[in-house]
């Protein structure tokens, strides 16, 4: 299962017990804000897309929607996300659970620019009914490598 690869990572990294785990599902960003206890922005969704022939994880603020003019002058291609269907086998792990820690090979992790407003944020960690708390600088260290980006916009 891929929480287990998650839970793994995390132990490699001294932070095993950081994966939090939970009786209802946390799936959307309304629900892992409901389990955890947070406000929704601060859940820090991974969102997919094909950028030539692999996969860009793009991690934002829970309230941010891509950018499409942002996302071309980045990647120099229309923002084209993954299918659910294509989720699981290109990066590890099953739509509800996407997360940047412990995927596939082919995948390139971003971190949006709307989750620096942010001391700590949760991210899942593999399955439909997890999260962790990170500090920005934990999230970047466990992504790694991985690049700042800015492609997303906030509500107005």
């Amino acid at each position: 299962m891929a929480i287990d690869r998650v839970k793994a990572y995390f132990a490699e990294h001294g932070m095993a017990d950081r994966v939090q785990e939970f009786d209802t599902s946390s799936a959307t960003v309304e629900l892992a804000a409901a389990a955890v206890g947070c406000e929704p922005e601060r859940i820090a969704k991974t969102l997919s897309f094909h950028v030539d022939d692999r996969v860009a994880l793009i991690v934002a603020a829970g309230d941010a929607r891509i950018d499409n003019p942002k996302f071309k002058a980045q990647f120099h291609c229309k923002a084209k996300m993954l299918k659910a269907e294509e989720a699981e086998p290109l990066i590890g792990h099953a739509v509800g659970g996407v997360c940047p820690f412990a995927v596939n090979d082919g995948c390139d992790i971003y971190l949006d620019a709307t989750l620096r407003r942010f001391e700590t944020v949760f991210p899942a960690c593999g399955s439909s009914n997890s999260a962790a708390e990170l500090t920005l600088a934990e999230l970047e260290g466990l992504c790694a490598p991985c690049t700042w980006i800015d492609v997303c916009k906030l509500p107005a």
